[in-house]
């Protein structure tokens, strides 16, 4: 009888949830009609700036070109949409590098939530400009990650920041959309085509990296010949095909690993580098309830069925991260206490007015209608309610590994959401050729190269992996550590080693 009133409730919540995420999808479809219309109205105009771009082996996207001069006016740099049929629509934006454009790396930067705009690593993080505190102006970044690099900023997946639509709402939908925009921008332009790409990301990345890198694998092998049954889906045409030129991923603060992940909410609550942010009484329930969570999410590992996978993030979410959020304290830094809104960085608000400004949305290109968000809570909604939360997408990255593709996982030692303990466990336990040799290797000091010679972190490397811990850094370890962040990405696209 208890199972069956368990079962029952679990029913329950299931079917209470699906009904919230059948009335939220008839509001954002209310929404996406209201903008269609005002396109329609407004179309003509919107056009006349635009270059289109388009690919015969993906008839159902195009770019919509645009160039541009806001943030970093030195550079040549890129707005637009990636269009996917009728009703998605991707907003991105390109930076070349300031050094050598021609011969340096091009980078794909993704932010995660999921349901957070990449213009916020741009704007707060790692781009060539940050917004000032009144959000009326941009502030040069000497520590931008396209010093040396070009990087692509791309809001995905859809009605995030500036991008709009319908009809994704799991990360591998998602990872198709990006390879179509990539083989149709390196397409135009060929000159950055043959060159080194990365892909970088921080949070939910930890999700989209894994399938993009994936995707992009699966599509480099139909190019090259190599057929399997993965490869199928893909109808080559060898003229127009890019062989995409991937040499590694970078994973910030990542969940990647939920099982193992979860796993360690405790220790960063209580037994960190930093003050306890909980009580051992509070740790020592969440350890209990451990059990259950583990439980919950090798089920969904199983099956990844929507019927395994929401109740894993019910329950262990609650358990596990619930504690700390009734703290107050900043989930992305367990020395802070939460500002502002619920994203306890009061300058998303600043960036959030520059960017709504109608100047700064006519010269971006943007949509008309379109009003950005730092992150949408709509997004982060339906990708729960699709059980993707709990996927198990570190099982794509053996692949990659084993592809020569070098991967580079980094946390931010005093993050609590995506902490490193966990960070640094899941990489342990991945199961990959490699995996010995990385688990028997020592950890070193990670010294910056600049004056000040800083122990910054600790690394640890072996193979293609890559695990760096980075001292005095929450959940956007650029935000925190400008200087630092920008010299371990400059060492890892160069292949220079992090310790002396």
């Amino acid at each position: 009888m208890a199972a069956m009133r368990c079962a029952s409730l679990l029913c329950f919540i299931l079917l209470f949830s699906a009904l919230i995420f059948i009335n939220a999808q008839f509001d954002v479809r209310l929404e996406l009609e209201d903008i269609e219309h005002s396109l329609q109205e407004q179309l003509d105009d919107l056009g006349n700036g635009f270059e289109i771009l388009t690919h015969a082996e993906f008839p159902e996207h195009s770019i919509r070109l645009k160039p541009g001069s806001l943030c970093d006016n030195s550079v040549k740099q890129y707005t637009g949409y990636l269009d996917a049929g009728s009703n998605r629509h991707f907003f991105f934006w390109f930076f070349e590098s300031r050094n050598n454009p021609s011969t340096d790396p091009i980078v794909l930067w993704l932010n995660g939530g999921p349901g957070c705009s990449s213009l916020t690593g741009l704007l707060f993080e790692l781009g060539p400009c940050s917004v000032n505190e009144d959000g009326t102006d941009t502030i040069f970044n000497p520590h931008s990650w396209n010093n040396n690099a070009s990087v692509i900023f791309l809001d995905q997946p859809m009605n995030v920041g500036f991008s709009y639509g319908s009809g994704v709402s799991n990360t591998n939908a998602a990872a198709q959309d990006v390879l179509a925009f990539l083989q149709i921008f390196f397409n135009k332009f060929q000159q950055y085509g043959t060159l080194d790409f990365h892909i970088a990301g921080e949070s939910y990345a930890g999700h989209y990296i894994p399938a993009i890198a994936h995707e992009i694998l699966t599509h480099n092998y139909a190019v090259a010949g190599i057929r399997s049954a993965c490869t199928t889906k893909y109808h080559i045409n060898p003229r127009t095909s890019i062989l995409i030129n991937f040499k590694s991923v970078l994973i910030g603060n990542g969940l990647v690993d939920p099982l193992v992940q979860y796993k360690y909410y405790p220790d960063m609550a209580c037994n960190s580098s930093y003050s306890p942010v909980l009580d051992e009484e509070t740790c020592d329930k969440m350890r209990a309830a451990y059990p259950k969570c583990a439980q919950f999410i090798s089920n969904c590992y199983k099956s990844q069925s929507v019927f395994n996978c929401l109740p894993a993030s019910m329950y262990c979410n609650k358990e596990m991260i619930g504690p700390y959020q009734r703290t107050g304290k900043n989930p992305y830094d367990v020395r802070k206490n939460c500002e502002g809104n619920s994203l306890c960085y009061p300058i998303l608000e600043s960036i959030e007015k520059y960017l709504n400004r109608e100047e700064v949305k006519r010269q971006l290109g943007v949509d008309p209608g379109i009003h950005y968000k730092s992150c949408n809570h709509d997004v982060n909604f339906r990708f729960m309610m699709a059980g993707d939360w709990m996927h198990p997408y570190h099982e794509l990255l053996p692949k990659v590994l084993d592809a020569g593709v070098r991967v580079l996982i980094y946390a931010g030692d005093a993050d609590y959401i995506c902490n490193w303990i966990g960070n640094e466990a899941w990489v342990k336990a991945l199961e990959w050729s490699g995996k010995a040799a990385f688990n028997a290797a020592k950890d070193e000091k990670w010294i910056t190269e600049d004056v000040s010679e800083t122990w910054a972190g600790n690394v640890r490397s072996s193979g293609s992996l890559t695990w760096l811990r980075v001292f005095e850094a929450g959940h956007m370890v650029p935000y925190d550590q400008a200087s630092n962040s920008l010299d371990f990405f400059n060492r890892w696209l160069q292949k220079r080693k992090f310790c002396a």
